[in-house]
């Protein structure tokens, strides 16, 4: 049976780290002030619901979700980009700026097209 003590010593646990950002990710998204605030929060969502992208540590950069194998400070990047456009699309792309892997009319679309670009990264581990 693990103490306290026992937790603290082995450190933070990088799955719960990461549910974190999910869950404070998706608070944001519910609370923007912006036009294209559905869209977006649509994205995060339909995101959330995939388990192998629920599994990774979420991120943005300029609105754009982002995925990585390693919690902050240090991420490490894997898989597409997912943007929520202003005309209610959605946009998978290799960088920020591109929709390179497709544009799709719904965020349950843009999800399963980033799935099928996504490599097997294992477990979320700590960016130290």
């Amino acid at each position: 049976m693990s103490t306290s003590r026992d937790l603290a010593a082995s450190g933070p646990d990088p799955v719960h780290l990461t549910e974190v950002e999910w869950q404070s990710l998706r608070q944001e998204a519910s609370e923007l002030e912006f036009a294209w605030q559905e869209t977006y929060q649509a994205l995060v969502e339909a995101a959330y619901a995939e388990p192998a992208l629920r599994a990774l540590y979420p991120f943005t950069s300029h609105w754009a979700l982002r995925f990585s194998t390693t919690t902050r400070p240090r991420l490490t990047i894997v898989g597409p980009c997912l943007t929520a456009n202003r005309d209610g699309t959605y946009g998978v792309g290799r960088s920020l700026i591109s929709a390179d892997l497709g544009q799709c009319a719904t965020a349950h679309e843009a999800v399963a097209l980033a799935v099928r670009h996504l490599p097997s990264p294992g477990p979320v581990t700590l960016g130290d």
